[in-house]
């Protein structure tokens, strides 16, 4: 598998496979299934540097579920996977539980 290190406050973020079927039982076509809004941090880089030069680290880490918006972020394709590359900031939420 390909290594890849976020640089800065980015965050590495595979999508979450969203279900298959409403909660009526009616099963979505492909072609009306938006890509999800939530994934798995897979890797995080160093933090934000602030004027001084001092990091500052990253409220998330690999492992968290998180949620983030629509249209944020970067898609990148890793062994024929798709991921996302986005900033600690358009990160909306961890997942809990």
């Amino acid at each position: 598998m390909t290594k890849v290190r976020p640089l800065n406050d980015r965050v590495l973020v595979k999508r979450m496979a969203e279900e298959e079927k409403t909660a009526g039982g009616l099963f979505i076509p492909d072609a009306a299934k938006e890509k999800p809004a939530r994934g798995v941090v897979i890797a995080v880089g160093q933090g934000k540097s602030d004027d001084t030069g001092k990091r500052t680290p990253l409220d998330v880490k690999a492992g968290d579920k998180v949620l983030f918006g629509k249209y944020s972020g970067t898609e990148i394709k890793l062994d024929g996977e798709e991921h996302m590359i986005l900033r600690e900031e358009e990160i909306l939420a961890v997942l809990e539980g």
